[in-house]
């Protein structure tokens, strides 16, 4: 059985507080929600491979705390999100539960986990939507081409091509963040308009990164970023 409530919040406070992120009560609560939701139905489809049942530290780290970090990094200006190949919810939902005030877009492939991302988004009362597609096949869209301050991916290996495709979603100024692992490549196949603009450690245990590029208008003539 997955944990009950007070085992929940005192492992996602220690955890929390170990990355040097606050978790306050209402926050607490609804990531219980978001996890309690991601374990039932993670028994009737694989949305992922984490052990909800104990949810270890390193579990918890990855679903939860990881996207509370990168929360911190989110301007206030930020009013519309794009996730891309959102899978089980993370990092978008816990990101968007921390970012109160901006609509998140979650883009998924897969029919089933497509049902639950609606699911869950119903349960959490967030402003989001689902899109059951995959991302390329939204490049199309004029009414999601540069449109959103911030556009997400966690993905093993981005390359320049990926980038190029992606940044379309990002208004000119707007961000991309890039999840990286610890063998993970760096950002130095970007390429105009994207620039590098920071690296952040994530967390600890899973020696994690979060790439941060910016879009630049390209009437600038932007020269190539150059990271960490």
């Amino acid at each position: 059985m997955p944990l009950n409530s007070r085992e929940f919040q005192d492992r996602l406070a220690r955890r929390a507080r170990r990355a040097g992120v606050s978790v306050p009560a209402e926050l607490g609560a609804k990531l219980e929600t978001y996890y309690r939701l991601l374990a039932t139905w993670n028994r009737k489809i694989n949305l992922t491979a984490l052990n909800l049942t104990d949810l270890g530290p390193e579990d918890i780290d990855r679903l939860l705390i990881e996207p509370l970090v990168a929360a911190k990094h989110v301007p206030a200006t930020t009013r519309r999100m794009i996730d891309l190949g959102t899978g089980g919810g993370s990092p978008a939902l816990p990101m968007a539960l921390a970012v109160p005030g901006a609509h998140l877009l979650m883009v998924e492939s897969k029919t089933r986990k497509s049902v639950f991302l609606q699911e869950a988004v119903r349960a959490l009362e967030l402003d989001a939507g689902v899109a059951t597609a995959r991302f390329e096949e939204l490049l199309a869209k004029p009414e999601l081409h540069e449109a959103h301050d911030l556009v997400t991916i966690r993905a093993v290996r981005i390359e320049a091509r990926v980038l190029m495709s992606i940044q379309a979603f990002a208004r000119p100024g707007g961000l991309v963040f890039l999840f990286r692992g610890a063998a993970g490549d760096s950002a130095e196949t970007v390429i105009p308009p994207l620039v590098w603009q920071a690296t952040y450690p994530l967390v600890e245990s899973l020696r994690s990164r979060l790439v941060v590029l910016e879009k630049r208008p390209t009437s600038r003539g932007v020269p190539r970023g150059t990271p960490d």
